[in-house]
Formats: C-alpha cells, structure tokens, sequence
C-alpha cells in the first residue's frame, strides 16, 4: 500500500515537474476568479441601480425618457440571455465567436465569467436596495441630496450588509464554475489536473488533490465573508 502511494503521488507530483502545472493553473484560476468577480460585482451594481431607478421613478408617476426606458430593456434583456443560458455555451461563443480573433483565453474567461455573474449579482444588488426602507430615500432627498448622493451614501451601504452573504455564496459559485475553463483551451488548475490524468492514466491523486484543494479555497472564501459580516455587524450595534 504504502509503495503504491508513493508511486502515485511520485507519477503525479514529481516527474517531469508535474506540481508546476498544479500551481501555474492553481494561480490561473485565482486570475480569472479575481478578474470575474470585480466585473461581475461593477456590472451587477450598475444593472441593479438602472432597473431599481427606473421602477421608482415609475412608482412616483414619473414617465420616464426614452433613453432610460431603453436602457432599462437593455438590462432586462442582458438579465434574460446571460441567466437563460448555459454558462458554458456562453465560454464557447464568446470564445469562438465573439473574441475570435483574441487569442486570450484566460481574458476571454474573466470577461465571460465575469458578464455571466453580473447578471445573478444585479438580481442580488436590486433585492438589497429594494430591501432598504423607502423613507431613508425620501428622508435623503428632503435633506437636499441629488439622487446618485442618495443612493452612494445611504441606500448602498445599508444594501451592501443585506447582501454580503448572497455576494459570498455568488464568489462561491463563481470559483466552482470557472472549472469549465478548460473548454476554451485554458490551463486552469481543473484542467491541469486532468492533463496530468491523461498522462498518468491513474485519476486517484491527480483527481481527489483538485477536489480537496477547491474544497479548501472555497472554504476560505466563506470564512472570509462570515469574518466580514461579523465585523459590519458589530459597527452596526454600536
């Protein structure tokens, strides 16, 4: 038993280098996961606000400009194609369809990703300033700031501790699902894995590594938030 082991992590780990192909796509994966949340938190944010805003003016009997209607459709068009399809047809056309000519997959993956959970972040950003009392909003505006000033220093903050565990459990999510990678020809620590299998013929070390090494990236996530939301819990309190 103990010879087998030690052929199997000798076949894996040690000959032609193979821990290096571990650790290049280890650190490919915390790029693309890295990359994808800050444009997937920038776009979910930016689409929550545009349809918030345009539900409220639509609720104080406002009608709004053309412009605004048509970038509200545009939105909710966004929503409806980046949520209704599958996240690894979406890699494929974007990397073989629209960026074709970029010979980049790990910025091809950070953009995908990062567009694909704009969208479930917009969801989770709306559900939060939604969830913020409207009074707050009308108690800002009668003190004389602008719309944006309303939203930036009194909505967003409070939104921001409603939804921090939904934001973890997206990142979450996101590190997982960026294991598709490996479709448009990215070395991602998922595929490394795999292409050491191919070579070794033997998936028990290469295999079982990747899970117990997402497991414990992902679990460090989670701390993460949990350590985060405690702390905007106590500054709460006092």
């Amino acid at each position: 038993m103990a010879d087998w082991i030690i052929h199997q992590f000798t076949i894996t780990f040690i000959t032609d280098n193979r821990y290096r192909l571990f650790v290049s796509g280890f650190f490919n994966t915390l790029i693309i996961v890295s990359g994808a949340v800050v444009i997937g938190v920038v776009i979910g944010t930016l689409v929550a606000i545009v349809r918030v805003s345009h539900s409220q003016t639509v609720r104080l009997g406002h009608r709004p400009n053309v412009a605004f209607t048509s970038l509200n459709r545009l939105c909710e068009g966004y929503l409806a194609i980046f949520r209704g399809t599958p996240l690894v047809v979406q890699l494929l056309i974007m990397y073989y369809i629209i960026f074709r000519s970029l010979d980049n997959g790990i910025l091809v993956a950070i953009l995908t990703f990062g567009v694909n959970s704009g969208a479930y972040v917009a969801e989770i950003v709306r559900a939060g300033i939604t969830s913020v009392d409207y009074g707050q909003i009308e108690a800002g505006r009668s003190l004389g700031l602008t719309a944006s000033q309303t939203m930036s220093r009194i909505v967003l903050p409070q939104a921001f501790k409603n939804i921090l565990p939904a934001i973890g459990n997206e990142v979450v999510t996101l590190v997982k699902e960026t294991s598709i990678a490996g479709y448009v020809t990215v070395r991602d620590f998922a595929q490394a894995g795999e292409y050491i299998r191919s070579r070794t013929l033997e998936p028990y070390f290469s295999l079982i590594f990747i899970a117990i090494v997402y497991f414990l990236l992902v679990w460090l996530i989670s701390r993460g938030f949990k350590v985060i939301e405690k702390r905007l819990n106590r500054s709460s309190r006092v």
